[in-house]
């Protein structure tokens, strides 16, 4: 694996030498557990999918369409995390200890008070947002649904402060801690699952449950962890329990746009699986099949996304531009190898797994077709898209990032998924190549910003 690794990354360079900020094997040691656990986290999802199915349509139905509300807000609390792991890891970088920790309790604050605030609001509305959002479903799902939000309403605080804590870690860089418990933490979701679908029959209560326990020990494993004094940074409860309008400033100024970025794209995607709805019952079973395969192969990408956030963050805290530039390209070698190896393999694995399937050969054949076209533009264009711009936005420029994905997701993939799969009639193939269009825009912006050179100038701790 060392091997592998040195020839990925190329031999050391006098700038590695002379700065040894990242070694190879940090950047191993940094990057490795983050695959890990976004693998993780997909696999367990299959499972819990899988024993949900168990206890009912109505719940199936109930826990699918809360998460889809649910999942708005998951990507506002890793927004808000995401902000906070910038202002961290630059503060890491310029061995400013004292800031960093002040920074990290500040986010831990905030994570909670927002989070706090979702809560209540989606306890006291809950029925009336479930009908705005679904109108008016059976009343069995409707019960359903209502009773997992409940339950799922009292984890969101849980969910924010495991986010915060885990971008701590992250951000110093480790990143086997939060692997570790991410496993233990989906054990417990997976078992208890098991326990209260097929020994209590407990139905929807028994999936939800399950879930706020793993997310309350999450929270509290981290937590205790975050407070160790012989981390880069800890937590203090003066830090806490406290109001630093500047460095709250700081770290709102990366995760403002990126939430608003990242609300927009799961707006989008509802709407498109609307229009996808449109194309019948073969090409909506193969899109949700093809879908499950595009989770796991766009793993490498996300994965080595995080990565540019604490290495490009803690070079632009040194204020050592040159590192930060040489890293970024560095990263971008290996993501472009990696996300290569990794998508061609789930390409070659996709025909022999579909054959566990009960689809037809029509939506089979149309599964490989979707799969193909995502693959290949997650391995081409997506480093570009997706892990570069990771990279920008933990030097600060975030604005530039987000205009650019607005544009890109309104502009592009929207209108050209009608256009592709409606008006040229070629179904949820045009939807996935409108995707790729997306990707390939986002990378020409992005690339091009890069090379510039006008991502060096921002300073998000000065």
């Amino acid at each position: 694996m060392k091997e592998f690794l040195l020839k990925l990354t190329g031999p050391k360079q006098t700038l590695e030498d002379s700065r040894k900020i990242f070694s190879n094997q940090d950047l191993k040691n940094l990057i490795v557990p983050l695959f890990l656990e976004q693998l993780l986290s997909v696999l367990v999802g299959v499972a819990d999918t899988f024993m949900v199915s168990y206890a009912g349509e109505a719940a199936v139905s109930g826990v699918s369409l809360v998460n889809m509300f649910n999942t708005v807000f998951l990507f506002l609390f890793s927004a808000l995390a995401a902000g906070g792991a910038v202002v961290v890891s630059q503060y890491i970088g310029s061995r400013d200890r004292e800031s960093g920790s002040v920074s990290a309790g500040q986010l831990m604050m905030i994570s909670v008070v927002f989070s706090m605030i979702v809560m209540i609001f989606s306890l006291v509305l809950n029925r009336q947002i479930l009908r705005l959002l679904f109108g008016e479903v059976e009343q069995e799902v409707m019960d359903a649904c209502v009773t997992y939000l409940r339950i799922s309403a009292y984890s969101y605080p849980a969910i924010a402060i495991y986010n915060a804590g885990a971008a701590i870690y992250r951000s110093m860089g480790k990143t086997r801690v939060t692997m570790y418990l991410s496993l233990a933490s989906n054990g417990i979701n997976i078992v208890g699952n098991a326990i209260g679908v097929f020994v209590l029959h407990a139905g929807v209560a028994g999936v939800a449950y399950p879930s706020l326990i793993a997310r309350a020990f999450s929270a509290v494993v981290i937590t205790a962890l975050c407070f160790r004094r012989k981390n880069e940074v800890w937590l203090e409860w003066r830090n806490i329990f406290c109001w630093k309008r500047s460095m709250v400033k700081r770290i709102l100024g990366i995760a403002v746009p990126n939430g608003i970025e990242n609300g927009l794209f799961q707006l989008v995607k509802v709407a498109l699986s609307s229009i996808t709805a449109l194309f019948g019952t073969v090409q909506i079973a193969a899109n949700g099949v093809a879908q499950s395969f595009w989770s796991v192969a766009a793993l490498m990408g996300t994965a080595l996304g995080l990565a540019f956030v604490t290495v490009i963050g803690q070079c632009m805290g040194a204020d050592d531009t040159d590192a930060a530039e040489y890293y970024m390209k560095k990263l971008l070698r290996i993501t472009f190898l990696a996300s290569v190896l990794w998508n061609g393999l789930i390409l070659l694995a996709t025909p022999v797994i579909l054959k566990g399937y009960a689809l037809s050969a029509e939506a089979a054949d149309l599964v490989v077709i979707l799969v193909i076209i995502h693959n290949l533009f997650n391995a081409l264009f997506y480093p570009l898209s997706g892990a570069l711009s990771n990279g920008l936005r933990a030097a600060g420029d975030v604005k530039f990032t987000m205009y650019v994905s607005l544009f890109s997701t309104i502009g592009c993939r929207v209108v050209f998924s009608i256009l592709f799969g409606i008006w040229m009639n070629l179904g949820v193939i045009g939807i996935a190549l409108a995707m790729g269009l997306d990707w390939v825009i986002r990378a020409v912006f992005f690339w091009v910003r890069f090379r510039r050179g006008r991502w060096k100038q921002f300073r998000v701790i000065a």
